[in-house]
């Protein structure tokens, strides 16, 4: 079985419309700061995953 960091990103959340998944891994674009947040906030809530900062404008919601 051959588990990698990739098997663990749920989400990527963003406000940068130049970002793209090169993977299956969603990325979901937010209009602006709040609602990137928010879209954060709710899809950890609904995959218990956890929410981090990037600090580059991004978010990433990951299961540990």
């Amino acid at each position: 079985m051959d588990f990698g960091i990739k098997d663990n990103i749920i989400a990527i959340i963003t406000t940068d419309r130049s970002m793209i998944s090169t993977t299956t891994v969603p990325v979901f674009y937010a209009q602006s700061e709040e609602k990137k947040e928010r879209i954060a906030l709710l899809v950890s809530k609904i995959t218990m995953g956890m929410v981090h900062d990037l600090e580059n404008g991004s978010y990433v919601v990951v299961k540990h």
